[in-house]
């Protein structure tokens, strides 16, 4: 209501009640003259003589009407005083509903999560509310279980505070009923106080996979039984009872603690619910662990070679596997386990699936040392057929495997601390440096090699590759966007490998370059470069090495 609707409203009540007193005037008047006409015309006192048998007749006695004229009277100031009270408190109402109209800000009494913000505007009162909060939220809120304590961090699950809709919420108290409700509301507020908790949000998903993962540190957590594979066989670990975090009630733990600001920087106690692990099922565990072999095969459009997977499975039937599990106080099982080879492994596979030679090498070596032609031979065919996929790392010494006499090695000269002596696998280091070169000509990425202590007599210097079991390792990796194939030879003195795969559009020639930088009367000094060109020009010079080397 507008100041001018309430000064016309204060004018009509002030004509409205001079009305009133004029007519009050004029009835009062007239009594007064009904009051006179009566006196005249009553007569106050009747005395009678006495009769002739000595009896008085009783005297007549009129009351006068002062006391109603009296009470006529008092009851008018009544009504008067009665209507401008009336009055008052209409004109108080008017102005105090005229003012909560105008007024724009929030009603006294109204409070956000603690903080006054009586007659406030709304931006002031997010403001100071949003202050407060930010002041008084820490970092991460500490949980508890026993001596076990951990933190989670607020930010990272999310923790906010709906200060806008709070602020709404305050701003409406009085103005959403009729006019008496809201005057009403404004009262109330007034004289009692009024506190408004924003509501929190936070991310639940988050703080659930964080208690999830609280629940497997707990010191007395629950243990489930669990399976790995160690060599040929599975071991499975028994469970034991333990404890789990009840999610929901720690979440609402947390949000507890969180919107009370006191006791925010206290540990928040983890609800835990006991609970017994799992039986073992050995039939689930088989289906996990059993696969099937897969062959070897390749597409030539477009071209593509599919390795070959070995399959596993347990070494006993499923009734032995449980009968293996059935002790119930033992802490660990053992099942045998078994490899299933394919019908067609990759090695299998025909050079049709590799159509292009990408490199070749070769050396020679003495037909008439015997031994040491076995150990070339025996290394060699272990390499035979290899396929190496895109990516993937070739080890010298996992393929090839250790040098005993149960694989077939023989003795034959190697070098041992400057000396030529026998020793079991000799001979073997020309396998690999035969196969080094043809790595490099393939332009396939050497991500191990060493040199000899000796520069080796079947390649120059630079251009060896040693192996020890267990020690030294000679590896490449298959940088193509294409598989691999490596085919090897020992046979009439001559060591060779081949490399085949497909060729691609941005192929090099590969040259090598090597040659010694110096000589001492101990050392030899010698490096190598491998050489990039396209079509017979230098693109590129890179150096595989720089060697040194003992003098015979």
């Amino acid at each position: 209501m507008s100041t001018k609707q309430i000064e016309k409203e204060l004018e009509k009540n002030n004509k409205e009640l001079e009305k009133n007193l004029k007519k009050e005037e004029n009835s009062k008047k007239i009594e007064e003259k009904n009051d006179e006409a009566i006196q005249e015309v009553t007569p106050i006192k009747e005395e009678v003589k006495p009769t002739s048998d000595n009896s008085e007749e009783p005297i007549q006695e009129f009351k006068p009407v002062e006391n109603e004229k009296k009470k006529r009277s008092a009851l008018s100031i009544f009504g008067i005083l009665i209507f401008i009270i009336i009055t008052i408190l209409v004109i108080a109402f008017l102005i105090f509903t005229g003012y909560n109209a105008l007024n724009q800000n929030i009603v006294s009494g109204v409070h956000i999560k603690g903080i006054d913000v009586s007659n406030m505007s709304k931006s002031d009162a997010k403001y100071q509310v949003e202050n407060y909060i930010n002041s008084s939220l820490p970092e991460e809120i500490t949980l508890k279980h026993g001596d076990y304590q951990t933190t989670i961090s607020l930010s990272q699950i999310g923790v906010s505070f709906d200060v806008k809709n709070a602020v709404n919420n305050a701003y409406n108290v009085g103005r959403q009923g009729n006019l008496f409700q809201n005057n009403f509301y404004v009262l109330s507020t007034m004289f009692g106080k009024v506190n408004i908790e924003p509501s929190l949000n936070l991310d639940e998903e988050q703080l659930t996979q964080n208690l999830n993962e609280i629940s497997t540190q707990l010191p007395d957590k629950v243990v489930e039984s669990s399976y790995y594979i160690d060599g040929n066989n599975l071991i499975i670990t028994n469970g034991k009872e333990g404890n789990v975090v009840d999610v929901q009630a720690t979440i609402e733990a947390i949000k507890s603690a969180i919107s009370n600001f006191s006791t925010i920087n206290e540990p928040v106690e983890i609800a835990v619910t006991p609970q017994t692990p799992q039986a073992i099922d050995i039939d689930k565990i088989h289906s996990e662990i059993y696969k099937e072999p897969k062959d070897a095969y390749y597409t030539q459009n477009p071209f593509s070679v599919y390795p070959s997977e070995n399959g596993l499975d347990f070494n006993v039937s499923i009734d032995e596997a449980k009968n293996i599990i059935s002790d119930p106080n033992a802490t660990e099982y053992t099942i045998p386990l078994k490899t299933l080879y394919p019908n067609v492994t990759t090695n299998m596979i025909g050079t049709e699936a590799f159509p292009d030679l990408l490199s070749q090498f070769s050396t020679k070596y003495s037909t008439r040392d015997r031994d040491r032609t076995t150990n070339l031979q025996l290394a060699a065919n272990k390499i035979n057929g290899t396929v190496l996929m895109p990516g993937e790392t070739f080890s010298y010494n996992k393929v090839v495997g250790e040098r005993t006499i149960a694989a077939g090695y023989k003795e034959a000269p190697i070098y041992v601390s400057g000396e030529v002596v026998d020793g079991l696998g000799g001979g073997i280091c020309q396998i690999t440096s035969t196969l080094y070169n043809a790595v490099v000509y393939a332009n396939l990425e050497v991500t191990q090699r060493s040199n000899h202590q000796f520069v080796p007599s079947y390649v120059t210097a630079s251009r060896d590759a040693t192996v020890v079991y267990g020690s030294i390792d000679f590896q490449f990796k298959n940088n193509r966007n294409y598989p691999i194939k490596i085919t090897c030879s020992v046979s009439g003195g001559v060591a060779q490998f081949q490399i085949f795969g497909m060729k691609q559009d941005d192929d090099y020639d590969v040259e090598i370059l090597s040659y010694e930088t110096g000589r001492t009367a101990t050392a030899i000094y010698s490096e190598a470069y491998k050489i990039l060109k396209r079509d017979g020009k230098e693109v590129s010079r890179i150096l595989l090495s720089k060697d040194t080397y003992k003098r015979h």
